[in-house]
């Protein structure tokens, strides 16, 4: 790397070459003032504030735009220097509204300090032409007051150069200029995603969040904490009055890079929400009353006791949580090994990626992302299939949209017309289920056109011979029947994938919902091991995990089959270590998954369950099957925030708080351990699912103790490899990625390099098998689910934001034109759906960008999409078919 020497205000540097100015400035802590500066952005140096003196030139240059170059001599802080910048605040000053003492922003508006710092005089010295705009509330979540703009550019760069829209730009012309969404026809004509990011960046008060909360920033504290929403992990700040959230500010760096989402910025009212749980709950004679925690414990305990007596410890089954913390996951499925007796554990990755696990598992030896967020923004090519990132992951699809503007190309294939796919190379418009055709077609052409990386093949990967039988006769004219999509357009994505030097693929829910799950995530391995995409920087197979903590909990072993790391329980050698460890003899049989816990207690083999933040009622195939099998329960427990859908059919509900109300770790998508952190006290007489578990764990006699969240970690660390380096003194500023293998390993960006988990890379042949359930007389319509941009999972959380629910208030199922036209149904009309196991009603939104004779419906709502959805399951992992039924339309209502 070629070094240059600097001076810069007398001090001689050696620096790396290429960086501008202002970069140089910031390694040694000297702050010189931006306002339209921001380095994720291109530099324009159109404020001025950033200007310095370099030795030799005739003029002050902006430190932001200009490359430092050998033997350079700067001073930041001249007189010419501060002369220049005062002149800028001035004229600024002369055309902006002298409203400090109430303005929203005071004690947070970058002109107010520099105007401080530069001693700016209160009365203007020029006479300017004071602004004279309307405030633009189009937008529900914040405002635009353009008179308090200043015209930095900061937040139309944001939207189009991060964010990659074009919601906001500039109307008008000289000192009529203001910022205005597209066409300046207000946000619902715009693409705005209401993400928030132009807000956080705003440097004055010209775009405030709405809020009923009056603070200033001086009144507040800041506590760094993770995202609770999707699995990308975002960082971000709890700015905190009087023990109540008022807003949260997105956080630099790692992983989401000061970017978040709609939910992540603005969806944080469920935190501090008039109908969180402050007490346990009891329920007699069908009512649920307040009572004491004691009260509550002596009830749950005298019932594990007495069923355990009768029944014995197969009676039991508990189900961990995607949304708490490591540690309460890893105490809670101890509880049920240790102390009840049971491996009958499991939570919700079983309805998302228990195929993906399997699936990578048997081709790789880890079922787990196997490169960074961050590479996202590295790949030549990305290949999407069944994930609608941008609304399920929304930073991750960000990045997908400027690693598309530096070149990458897209493929996309999704049976709807995702946000993504209209910028695409390829968009292939599948019919849900039909993954294995596509894929097959796919690599057929790269078997014979010679695309495939035979040398990655003869050295990283076996059993390529008889895989080979499964594709090389399956043509794209075959996957094109099946799919439902050009041929033409296959040999397109094929040649786009092979010929990418980095090309990765992402993937979700269109993947693994289905009974044939887990082949569809095999047939994943085989093309990204065909091109030899595995094992490398900016590539890979990446499976992104739907909920903050999904991974985390399946890391933790909240599963039937694994102890935490993923750690067999009929493994003899590892069975002995958690006995010697936890003083107790464990089972060794393998436990119930969620489908036949569920089933279980419908044939009322299953007692007891015990339910810590799942709201299976709404989230699970078959709603009507669910609620008859929790009805059937001799007792349940539900652990959670609300009384949720499920909750409802419990004996005691005990409230729980929060992730702002506790310590712990969450692992994203990524395998990054990364730390939540309390920023206010429990609401009520709620306590940390973490205290509530061993508080238990020690009444039904067993030593538990009270652990901390950090001496949790330890102990987990003592017991799961993946985890050996981790503590959370290394982890305090930024998370490690597992395998972490030691005190001192840096943590694993990317898996598999040079070496996959089994040893080879196992290609799998793979045939195209139906869904279990396709059209016919009765039922014509092939119904797929999914999440949207605004609801989390079951809206427990996101419900409980009166602007959430105004955008996305209830459910609906989107319906393409002619379908549409056949049943003689309009927008917004409301329709009767059903399907063999349940009927439901819903909102009609006619678009184009769905298939004909294929709806889409989101699963977010009670009694909404999973009223229909089919409880078929992957016979190798368990998961059921959500992805693909058949339905009917009724009539309108």
């Amino acid at each position: 790397m070629k070094m240059i020497n600097l001076k810069i205000n007398g001090k001689d540097i050696k620096v790396p070459d290429g960086k501008n100015i202002i970069e140089y400035t910031k390694d040694l802590n000297i702050d010189i003032p931006t306002f339209c500066y921001d380095e994720r952005l291109k530099s324009e140096g159109a404020c001025r504030m950033c200007v310095v003196e370099v030795k030799g030139m005739n003029r002050l240059v902006a430190s932001c735009a200009t490359p430092a170059t050998d033997g350079k001599e700067i001073y930041t802080h001249s007189e010419e220097v501060i002369k220049a910048r005062k002149e800028v605040l001035e004229l600024t000053w002369a055309s902006h509204p002298n409203d400090c003492v109430v303005c929203d922003a005071n004690g947070s508006c970058k002109l107010q300090d520099y105007s401080y710092e530069y001693k700016i005089d209160s009365i203007p010295v020029y006479d300017g032409h004071k602004r004279d705009f309307e405030i633009n509330s189009s937008n529900k979540f914040f405002e635009i007051d353009p008179e308090k703009c200043i015209l930095c550019g900061l937040c139309v760069n944001v939207c189009e150069q991060l964010q990659g829209l074009d919601a906001l730009g500039f109307s008008e012309r000289g000192y009529k200029t203001y910022v205005s969404f597209a066409y300046n026809a207000g946000m619902e004509t715009s693409n705005c995603v209401s993400c928030g990011n132009c807000v956080s960046v705003c440097p004055t008060g010209a775009m405030m969040e709405k809020t009923e909360d009056i603070f200033r920033s001086w009144e507040t504290t800041r506590t760094r904490t993770t995202c609770p929403y999707c699995g990308v992990g975002c960082q971000f700040d709890l700015v905190v009055k009087n023990n109540k959230v008022v807003q949260i500010d997105p956080a630099p760096g790692t992983p989401n890079e000061g970017l978040l989402c709609v939910k992540g910025k603005f969806a944080f009212k469920f935190i501090n929400h008039e109908g969180r749980l402050k007490t346990p709950l009891i329920k007699e004679n069908g009512e649920f009353r307040e009572a004491s925690w004691e009260e509550a414990y002596s009830l749950i305990t005298e019932k594990i006791t007495g069923i355990k007596k009768e029944f014995g410890p197969g009676a039991f089954a508990g189900l961990a949580s995607a949304k708490v913390t490591n540690e309460e996951n890893y105490m809670f499925q101890k509880l049920f090994r240790a102390v009840i007796g049971t491996n009958n554990v499991d939570h919700c990755a079983r309805l998302c990626h228990a195929s993906t696990v399997a699936g990578l598992a048997i081709t790789l030896g880890s079922g787990a992302m196997t490169n960074s967020i961050a590479e996202v923004k590295g790949n030549d090519v990305i290949f999407i299939i069944g994930s609608n990132t941008t609304e399920t992951h929304p930073v991750i699809g960000a990045f997908m949209k400027q690693a598309k503007a530096q070149g990458a190309k897209i493929i996309v294939a999704d049976p709807r017309k995702i946000d993504l796919a209209f910028g695409a190379n390829v968009y292939l418009g599948i019919k849900p289920g039909t993954n294995v055709a596509l894929l097959n077609a796919m690599m057929n052409v790269i078997y014979h056109e010679g695309l495939y990386d035979k040398s990655y093949i003869d050295s990283r990967t076996e059993n390529f011979d008889k895989f080979l039988e499964s594709i090389k006769e399956f043509t794209p004219e075959m996957g094109a029947e099946i799919c439902g999509c050009k041929a033409e357009d296959i040999r397109k994505a094929a040649r786009i994938y092979a010929s990418g030097n980095k090309a990765a693929i992402y993937y979700a829910m269109g993947i693994t919902q289905h009974s044939q799950g887990t082949n569809h995530v095999k047939s994943i391995a085989n093309i990204a091991l065909l091109c030899g995409n595995v094992g490398k920087e900016n590539a890979g197979i990446n499976p992104l995990r739907g909920q903050n903590n999904v991974q985390g909990a399946c890391d933790m072993g909240g599963l039937p089959d694994v102890y935490p790391g993923y750690q067999k329980v009929f493994n003899k050698e590892v069975q002995a270590k958690f006995e010697k460890a936890w003083d107790v003899k464990l089972d060794d049989k393998v436990g119930l998954s969620l489908p036949h816990i569920l089933n279980g207690a419908y044939e009322d083999k299953i007692k007891f369950m015990y339910i810590m933040g799942e709201n299976p009622v709404v989230s699970d195939p078959d709603t009507t099957h669910v609620k008859k099998s929790l009805e059937n329960l001799d007792f349940l427990v539900v652990q959670d925030l609300f009384v949720t859908e499920t909750a409802q059919y419990a004996d005691v509900i005990l409230p729980a708080s929060s992730y702002a109300e506790k310590d712990g770790t969450f692992t994203n998508t990524e395998r990054r351990v990364q730390k939540i952190r309390k920023a206010i006290e429990p609401i009520g007489e709620s306590k940390p699912d973490i205290v509530i578990i061993q508080e238990i764990m020690n009444l039904l006699g067993y030593n538990q103790g009270i652990l901390t969240s950090s001496q949790v970690m330890d102990e987990l660390a003592l017991l799961t490899p993946i985890y050996k380096g981790i503590s959370y003194s290394r982890i305090d500023e930024v998370g490690l990625q597992w395998p972490v293998k030691d005190k001192k390993h840096p943590g694993t960006k990317f898996l598999h390099e040079g070496r996959f988990s089994r040893g080879k890379g196992l290609f799998s042949p793979v045939d195209y098998i139906a869904a279990q359930e396709l059209p016919d007389e009765e039922y014509p319509l092939i119904l797929t689910t999914g999440r949207v941009l605004y609801h989390y999972h079951t809206i427990t959380m996101t419900g409980k934001n009166k602007e959430i629910n105004e955008i996305v208030p209830a459910n609906y199922i989107e319906i393409h034109p002619k379908t549409a036209a056949l049943y003689n149904v309009k927008h917004m009309d409301k329709i009767s759906v059903s399907s063999r196991r349940g009927k439901t009603i819903a909102d009609v939104h006619i678009t184009e960008n769905i298939g004909e004779m294929i709806v889409f419906m989101p699963f977010h709502f009670a009694d909404g999409a999973n009223m229909l959805t089919n409880s078929a399951l992957d016979e190798t992992c368990h998961i059921p078919e959500l992805k693909v039924c058949a339905v009917k339309i009724d009539n309108k209502i």
